[in-house]
């Protein structure tokens, strides 16, 4: 058991990004629709609970608080959001077409065309997030995300459907304006998926000289520690690129582990936990910052 929990320690992200990542962009280019992408994401998540028990980060986050039903629905909601925005993209990219601010570059690798697209979506939602902890509005809706006392997982899925889709917007107009191609936003958003999977996961990887590099739990973890202030860092997606511009990337690697009384909004501690509630929150009294 040892033995294993060193391999998932260590190649727990490389496999998980690289294989269900790859394996989504190299099936979308040999023409898989929405039925085959939705087994592999269905199994990336059977991956990530199954490699959480292996070697958790915290055993007490794999053990349910009454959140389990509300962050399915949360799931469900919010990538049937992801799936519609991704079905509506032929018909933005069209009335787009004439204002292009330069061509998209179609005659690169399909992969190298995933890569770039990320990095535009993922600078874009970094100043979306960043803006959401800085204005009270956006905070209101972003709220139902750090409200979260465990980490594992489905945290990632869990927004408010409004906030979720503020965020797609500020990283999918550049790329709109870039022509993005259908076939690139269905890979975009199935490794946003992925990522969001990985960067909330409660598994105990590393990532060595990695780990400052990409936006993944070993840093996303302090972004949600819940006393004003200490959280407002690392905002990233997918890389500390735009945390690195910022000035707002942290880490600390001899830190004490987090616990859930590290987590959620400490200004406001009785924040509702089930999800209709969690959808009236932010028109109702102000969400603690």
């Amino acid at each position: 058991m040892d033995r294993l929990r060193r391999l998932v320690r260590f190649l727990y992200v490389p496999v998980f990004a690289l294989g269900f990542g790859g394996a989504a962009i190299a099936g979308i280019q040999a023409g898989w629709g929405m039925p085959q992408l939705g087994l592999l994401v269905l199994a990336a998540i059977g991956a990530s609970f199954a490699a959480e028990r292996v070697t958790p980060y915290q055993p007490a986050w794999n053990h349910p608080r009454g959140d389990a039903g509300r962050d399915l629905l949360h799931a469900i909601v919010n990538e049937g959001s992801v799936l519609a925005s991704v079905a509506l993209l032929p018909a933005m990219a069209g009335w787009l077409s004439g204002v292009a601010l330069w061509p998209w570059p179609s005659g690169w690798p399909f992969a190298l065309q995933v890569v770039a697209a990320i990095l535009v979506f993922d600078l874009g939602i970094t100043l979306a997030h960043y803006a959401s902890h800085r204005v009270e509005l956006l905070w209101r809706f972003h709220a139902v995300h750090h409200s979260v006392t465990r980490m594992y997982g489905f945290n990632g899925l869990m927004k408010h459907p409004i906030h979720q889709a503020i965020e797609l917007s500020a990283g999918i107009a550049p790329l709109l304006l870039f022509g993005l191609p259908p076939a690139v936003a269905l890979a975009l958003a199935v490794c946003t998926v992925l990522q969001l999977l990985l960067q909330h996961s409660n598994v105990d990887y590393a990532l060595g000289p990695f780990r400052g590099w990409f936006a993944l739990a070993e840093l996303h973890r302090f972004h949600h520690r819940g006393e004003p202030g200490l959280g407002d860092v690392n905002f990233g997606l997918f890389t500390t690129l735009g945390d690195r511009l910022l000035g707002t990337l942290y880490d600390d690697p001899e830190a004490a582990r987090l616990a859930s009384r590290d987590l959620g909004i400490h200004a406001e501690r009785d924040y509702p936990v089930g999800w209709p509630a969690q959808m009236l929150q932010p028109f109702r009294a102000r969400a603690g910052a």
